[in-house]
């Protein structure tokens, strides 16, 4: 296994960085859902893979890359609306675990209305199939994915931090998030502050489904679920409670299961998950508030 740290390369390197960064952009948007509403939404990957199979259908359909891509993001976004509006807003008042049992509902349909949409072999998205071609950058070779995944992540949380640091929506979402009841007392909007959470997460969840894409052009109703897992645990690995350490946590558990796939002979690959799951077991036992969280300090949720 110690041998397997010969396969280091620089592509392998890019390609990690890029992984990484995807499940950065995952790992906010589930954690500013959770910021608002103290909910984990489990249908995250359900939305991304919503917007794979628009993206696939709209190469098939001969559009050209900038209307799938637009067309991914309007049945993201629409998706996001909707849940909020018939589960997300209905339940509001109940407790976290009848809320976190509809998410775990809404994912399962929407994962079976896929199966029997599309069928269990999908659909191919091969229409940015042209991002998996390298660039030659000083005699190395690294695909164009890995590079433009890597700059949209930091494009993205660079956007969003200064939304929620400069704008009154940021502002008015960070003080739901800290606490929702002030908040409205002091005249927040609570429809507004949720909606604008809802829509940011299904934005982040739409840029996700386009590089996932690229990644894996064969989409199939359980697109994206092992990474949400993965992401999920990262989340909690990193810190739940803060937007940056949960940023963090996907990152660097996306990071290392990119690096660690890429470097791990082929006859060992089969453990990866193992060893990822219980590096995350080990990492909780000793930092149960979080790998990126100061213990005892102030909570501030987005």
């Amino acid at each position: 296994m110690i041998l397997g740290f010969l396969n280091l390369t620089w592509p392998v390197f890019a390609d990690a960085l890029a992984l990484g960064g995807i499940y950065a952009l995952m790992a906010v948007g589930i954690g500013l859902v959770f910021g608002v509403l103290r909910l984990v939404n489990f249908a995250y990957g359900q939305l991304i893979m919503a917007g794979a199979f628009a993206l696939a259908y709209g190469g098939q359909w001969g559009w050209p890359n900038w209307a799938s891509i637009l067309f991914c993001f309007g049945v993201v976004l629409a998706l996001s609306v909707l849940m909020d509006r018939l589960v997300f807003r209905p339940l509001r008042l109940h407790s976290p675990a009848v809320m976190l049992v509809a998410t775990f509902a809404v994912a399962f349909l929407l994962q079976n209305i896929a199966l029997l949409a599309f069928g269990s072999l999908g659909k191919t998205a091969g229409s940015l199939a042209v991002l998996q071609a390298p660039w030659d950058i000083g005699g190395v070779f690294i695909r164009k994915i890995a590079i433009i995944a890597v700059a949209t992540a930091a494009g993205c949380l660079v956007l969003l931090q200064l939304l929620l640091t400069r704008t009154p929506v940021g502002l008015h979402m960070r003080a739901a998030a800290m606490d929702f009841r002030t908040a409205r007392m002091l005249g927040v909007r609570a429809n507004r502050v949720i909606a604008g959470a809802v829509l940011i997460s299904g934005l982040f969840a739409a840029v996700s489904a386009v590089l996932l894409s690229v990644e894996q052009t064969q989409v199939t109703y359980t697109f994206a679920l092992p990474e949400t897992i993965v992401v999920l645990a990262g989340v909690v690995v990193g810190g739940l409670n803060r937007p940056v350490s949960a940023t963090l946590g996907g990152f660097t558990i996306g990071f290392a299961y990119g690096l660690l796939g890429g470097i791990l002979p082929t006859n060992q690959s089969q453990y990866l998950n193992s060893f990822i799951f219980a590096a995350v077991i080990v990492v909780l036992l000793v930092r149960p508030s979080g790998l990126f969280t100061r213990a005892g300090g102030a909570v501030e949720r987005v």
